[in-house]
């Protein structure tokens, strides 16, 4: 039941990153040079108010370092890219496993 929900999620983050790919796509087409929409900018648009209290609470709790180097850098990439990113890292994780005995048999 868990994998079919976490399976689940990850192809409805594959179709979200498939979505933002066509989004970016039309609008590059229209602007006729290349536009990627930053993830920082989809998650304020997803989390208005959150969002913009996620730096100080990181900055708090963790370290300023985890801010600046390591997340800033990951909101600057595209979000077609980090959707799809997230949906392969959920649907590898609840892939089935083979058995070690299945390895043995060779099935």
């Amino acid at each position: 039941m868990f994998r079919f929900l976490v399976r689940t999620v990850g192809v409805l983050f594959l179709a979200a990153g498939f979505a933002a790919l066509v989004l970016d796509g039309s609008r590059s087409i229209a602007a006729s040079s290349p536009l990627l929409t930053p993830f920082g900018e989809s998650c304020y648009r997803l989390f208005p108010r959150s969002f913009t209290l996620l730096q100080p609470a990181v900055e708090r709790h963790l370290h300023p370092l985890v801010w600046d180097p390591f997340l800033l850098s990951v909101f600057l990439l595209p979000t077609f890219l980090m959707f799809g990113l997230f949906g392969l890292l959920l649907l590898w994780l609840a892939r089935r496993r083979e058995s070690s005995l299945d390895r043995v048999s060779g099935a």
